[in-house]
């Protein structure tokens, strides 16, 4: 299995990981797939630099073998706010959902203003740890050109790249990046390797389920969208920590508890020891808004600080 260090890492023939450790908030993972004269990209980065290194990376194969399409698996901007430095002729593919929530969600001012402002003790050592490293100067959002509802087939240079809708889980639009003929996907944030998901999304089942088409995919190499590159057995072990926090949702919902309750309370088990643990909160208000419609909305802000509270009760620290 390929060894997770930061760069460019070939994983199948022709298809390459950009993987960027430690996988926390992020640092997320990218891919190159090869085909003859051109090049397919499956995600950008969450900055401009961190893209700018990516490619710059990616030009021993894209000199010969250019981008000419590329796939963003989702709308969080660690996976599209490089979009910008693709080439004009880069037709760039998401599903309609993800197009929908990169119109109406956070943007590079927004999360500056966020790292930047004074929101406590609490709230801002937390939101520093998450996205200050980033630079978010002069990220001018770029959207995707081509849409898709479930799934679409993509030539690249005489390879079949199949591009598949999965979502809602992660978020509302996620889509993977499948490369049949060496076993190869590209699962975005479907897939967190050693890490806690987190679901802005509502519906753990679905979350789940798509787990399970990734499976019946039977791929050799998974390339996930934060973590080391893995195999089944990744896909495998995301599943096992959605299934065993749907199961304790389940209870907490039975024993009449709010959400936050059903939080605090939730036993995390074999997956306590997982970096960004604190995530659970925000996956279970999602499932509890799900289950229950009218629990009260919260603003993604104040998700944050329940977040922080949550891992200062935990760990002793927001950060």
């Amino acid at each position: 299995m390929t060894g997770y260090t930061r760069g460019l890492h070939e994983v199948a023939d022709r298809v390459w990981a950009w993987l960027l450790p430690d996988g926390g908030w992020g640092w997320s993972n990218a891919g190159l797939i090869g085909g003859d004269g051109e090049s397919f990209l499956v995600d950008t980065l969450f900055d401009l630099p961190l893209t700018a290194e990516m490619l710059d990376a990616m030009r021993v194969i894209t000199a010969t073998s250019p981008v000419r399409g590329a796939l963003n698996t989702h709308a969080n901007g660690d996976h599209c706010f490089g979009n910008q430095l693709l080439g004009a002729d880069v037709a760039i593919h998401a599903t309609s959902e993800t197009v929908h929530e990169m119109r109406h969600g956070s943007t590079p001012e927004r999360l500056r203003s966020l790292v930047e402002a004074d929101l406590g003790p609490i709230l801002s050592p937390f939101l520093r740890d998450c996205f200050g490293p980033f630079d978010f100067e002069g990220i001018a959002m770029r959207g995707p050109d081509v849409t898709f509802e479930t799934r679409v087939s993509v030539d690249v240079g005489g390879r079949r790249v199949e591009l598949l809708r999965l979502g809602p889980a992660h978020t509302s639009g996620d889509a993977i990046a499948h490369v049949p003929d060496c076993g190869v996907l590209f699962a975005g944030d479907l897939l967190f390797i050693g890490r806690t998901p987190i679901m802005w999304a509502d519906s753990l089942d679905d979350w789940i389920e798509a787990c399970d088409r990734m499976i019946r995919l039977e791929p050799e190499i998974v390339v996930p969208g934060h973590g080391p590159v893995s195999d089944v057995d990744g896909i495998l072990s995301a599943r096992a920590y959605l299934a065993h926090v749907k199961s304790e949702v389940e209870k907490s919902l039975h024993a009449g508890h709010s959400w936050r309750e059903a939080a605090d309370r939730m036993d995390l088990g074999p997956f306590a020891t997982l970096p960004q643990a604190e995530r659970v909160v925000v996956t279970t208000y999602h499932a509890y808004r799900r289950a229950r419609p009218e629990t009260p909305q919260v603003e993604s802000i104040d998700l944050f600080g329940s977040m922080a509270e949550w891992k200062l009760r935990r760990c002793g620290t927001p950060s």
